[in-house]
């Protein structure tokens, strides 16, 4: 068990789609942070509305939030960061946002989940890489393929990565699946959480093995977030039920592991940073996405989507203790 125990305060909701734009029609899911001079920058994933299928596509965008109250928007999400890729791309049908990297003062990496769809699934996953020169404000894409997708031990769909360190000591924490499932005369992607090193943020050595201990069978973990504190490194993710998930009962909530050597193995303790469901409202269903940052002035926060995989928004709690 952890030594370590994290209190946090639920402040709401900040972010409502509001359906304005053809691109966001609905969702705030996966917001991530990234720490400006004069304000919190928040990336996430909005909905479009239905195409000539019918189908929806993810599209990433962002907004600002005040630095010394991060409940307060100072602007709204005006365009999308990217276009769909490319006809026969891995993203061609939509593009997620999930990790920032800052590499300079102007110059900042986005890694991001590229949707296709299939045949036989209804969708593939794979993580592609974007730069931006102008602090993190416009992006283009680093190249037209991904720069983690299935691989021999990894046969299924690669998504939510996470990027740690600098220079040419880099780790990527990600969600990996493991299996399709049938459940209901539909199919269900399984994934779990795993690991990878890099020394150039687009090579990544990558070994397939599971890194957090699971609670129940065919368990779903995604959306990792690691920070280094008191010597050690704590993981934030979301969890849920593989099969019959989208309910209140077995949808997601947010999963804590700490490792006491760099990583190499980590210990789970969801009860050590518990953060549940409210009563009733926009997350009394689920708990999702979770991403920490802290502010100039020493106060650390959690970014998180609610119910309906962030089909109403999300909102921040404050670390008490």
């Amino acid at each position: 068990m952890s030594a370590v125990r994290f209190r946090w305060k639920k402040l709401g909701r900040v972010h409502v789609p509001s359906g304005q734009h053809e691109w966001a029609r609905s969702h705030g899911q996966n917001p991530t942070p990234l720490l400006m001079n004069d304000r919190v920058r928040v990336y996430f994933n909005s909905r479009t509305g239905p195409d000539a299928d019918g189908m929806p596509s993810a599209c990433a965008t962002f907004l600002d939030l005040a630095l010394d109250d991060p409940t307060r928007v100072l602007a709204e999400p005006t365009a999308p960061l990217l276009p769909p890729g490319k006809l026969g791309t891995f993203d061609a049908h939509g593009v997620m946002a999930c990790a920032v990297l800052r590499r300079s003062p102007s110059e900042v990496w986005l890694y991001y989940v590229g949707w296709s769809r299939c045949q036989g699934v209804p969708y593939n996953h794979a993580v592609g890489l974007a730069i931006s020169h102008d602090g993190g404000t416009t992006f283009q894409r680093a190249g037209d393929g991904p720069v983690v997708a299935r691989t021999f031990r990894e046969p299924y769909i690669q998504n939510s990565p996470y990027v740690t360190g600098s220079g040419r000591d880099l780790h990527l924490w990600y969600s990996s699946g493991t299996a399709w499932k049938m459940h209901e005369g539909r199919a269900e992607s399984i994934y779990v959480l795993m690991h990878a090193t890099s020394q150039d943020g687009i090579e990544w050595q990558r070994d397939g093995r599971a890194i957090v201990p699971a609670l129940v069978d065919n368990e779903c973990q995604t959306n990792p977030c690691v920070i280094e504190r008191d010597g050690r490194l704590h993981m934030w993710f979301c969890w849920r039920h593989g099969l019959d998930f989208r309910n209140e009962k077995r949808g997601y909530r947010l999963g804590y592991a700490w490792s006491p050597d760099g990583g190499k193995t980590w210990q789970r303790d969801d009860e050590a940073s518990p953060l549940d469901t409210s009563p009733e409202g926009w997350d009394s269903e689920m708990i999702c996405y979770p991403k920490l940052f802290t502010t100039p002035n020493g106060r650390t926060y959690l970014l998180y989507s609610g119910n309906g995989f962030g089909r109403d928004g999300f909102g921040l709690a404050v670390l008490e203790s």
